[in-house]
């Protein structure tokens, strides 16, 4: 979730230099369909394609077409997106503060990244704590690299009844684990 996206497109005179790549997995909800897409100059772009040519012979049809219509989506069906996001970003949040964890609000993204507790050695012993204990599950960061040791990694891509239910399920655990 990203109310002021940016593009390195946008600097004046690096068209020539350079190519932007992105993805419709999250800002489109086609995760997993792998579709993305390539800019830059045509020049740039040919010389890309000579080489992906050699690679690949397309994509599904289907899932062009799918691409194609989430592309021609006007700036209404992002707005109510992003409020459902911020409503879940929100939640997370709030379950984030019942577990002592420390995050930033300044974060954008799919995901809400959160210190744990120092009581906790690390993000997959408080994993595993809050789902054999509270039936919550949260991702170790280590399972992202080691700089994610002392993190555990919450999905906006959770419903709101689900969070909720979380927060509903962690009330204690605070109380328990002091």
């Amino acid at each position: 979730m990203n109310d002021k996206p940016e593009s390195l497109l946008q600097v004046e005179g690096v068209s020539e230099y350079v190519l932007e790549m992105n993805s419709l997995s999250k800002s489109h909800n086609m995760a997993g369909f792998r579709v993305g897409m390539l800019c830059g100059s045509e020049t740039n772009i040919n010389h890309v394609l000579k080489v992906k040519s050699n690679f690949d012979s397309g994509m599904y049809k289907p899932i062009q077409l799918a691409a194609s219509k989430a592309l021609a989506l006007d700036s209404s069906w992002y707005k109510e997106l992003n409020a459902s996001y911020k409503k879940r970003r929100d939640l997370v949040w709030e379950l984030a503060d019942k577990l002592n964890c420390q995050y930033k609000k300044d974060s954008v993204g799919m995901f809400v990244w959160a210190r744990i507790p120092e009581q906790f050695e690390s993000g997959e012993a408080f994993s595993d704590h809050l789902l054999y204990n509270k039936n919550v599950f949260a991702t170790p960061g280590i399972v992202f690299g080691q700089e994610g040791k002392k993190y555990i990694r919450f999905s906006l891509c959770a419903t709101e009844e689900s969070i909720t239910k979380s927060i509903e399920r962690c009330e204690t655990l605070v109380e328990a684990t002091l």
